[in-house]
């Protein structure tokens, strides 16, 4: 089945190009022209990649992600003529996984689609991913602590997925700014990812204060301990 995708994209001519290049790519795309129409789409297909201007008829794309973000780990990507390093700075810090800026290559654009979708295909060999009252599931691209849901920003799921997946081995601050930012992560520092491990650790532990699954490994990066685990780690 088709990656479901949502185009909000004002411009016609460019909203169509686009369409046309994704879908020969195999690609469902769903278009808007304005935020009221674009959240009425995503409510209905709840799409997990959108493609979104910054400057709307209707509104801010920025206050469009972050709304979003408020209840969605949707990757976000924006497209938009606003190309100054603080207009780059805002996209970030409103949400997007990735940045760029007109005009752009429709071959560039789908190169960053195909590696923004590539996180949403779980190999054949994955299954629900388990740690104490966690769990992860690769298909759906979200977790669950005591079964239920967490909100978590599409950071933080990157964040939990490469956690889970790498249980009982300790992360360099390097490996998680790659696995968080491998694209275009011009604007990410270590405060940043501190910041977002933080966030994680208030969703995920019982209590944040003193964690038992993500713990920090002083001077060489950060841990998930499994509960089953007992390691003298600090």
């Amino acid at each position: 089945m088709p990656t479901e995708i949502l185009l909000l994209e004002d411009d016609e001519s460019l909203r169509r190009a686009i369409s046309v290049k994704l879908a020969k790519a195999q690609y469902q795309v769903h278009t808007a022209a304005d935020i009221k129409t674009a959240l009425s789409l995503y409510h209905r297909h709840h799409m997990p990649l959108i493609l979104c201007d910054i400057n709307l008829p209707d509104g801010s794309g920025l206050n469009f992600c972050r709304q979003i973000r408020l209840k969605s780990s949707v990757y976000f990507l924006f497209l938009t003529a606003c190309d100054t390093e603080q207009d780059m700075i805002n996209g970030y810090d409103a949400g997007a996984d990735d940045y760029i800026t007109k005009p752009f290559s429709l071959d560039v654009l789908l190169s960053k689609v195909n590696a923004l979708t590539k996180r949403l295909a779980p190999d054949d060999t994955e299954h629900v991913i388990r740690s104490g009252c966690i769990e992860l599931l690769p298909e759906e691209n979200r977790a669950k602590k005591n079964g239920r849901y967490l909100n978590l920003t599409a950071t933080e799921q990157k964040l939990l997925t490469c956690f889970m997946q790498n249980q009982g081995h300790i992360l360099s601050r390097n490996q998680l700014l790659q696995a968080v930012w491998d694209i275009d992560g011009n604007f990410v520092d270590e405060n940043t990812l501190a910041v977002n491990i933080r966030r994680l650790r208030e969703k995920v532990e019982e209590d944040p204060s003193h964690p038992a699954l993500l713990r920090n490994v002083r001077g060489l990066g950060y841990i998930w301990e499994s509960p089953k685990e007992n390691t003298s780690i600090r």
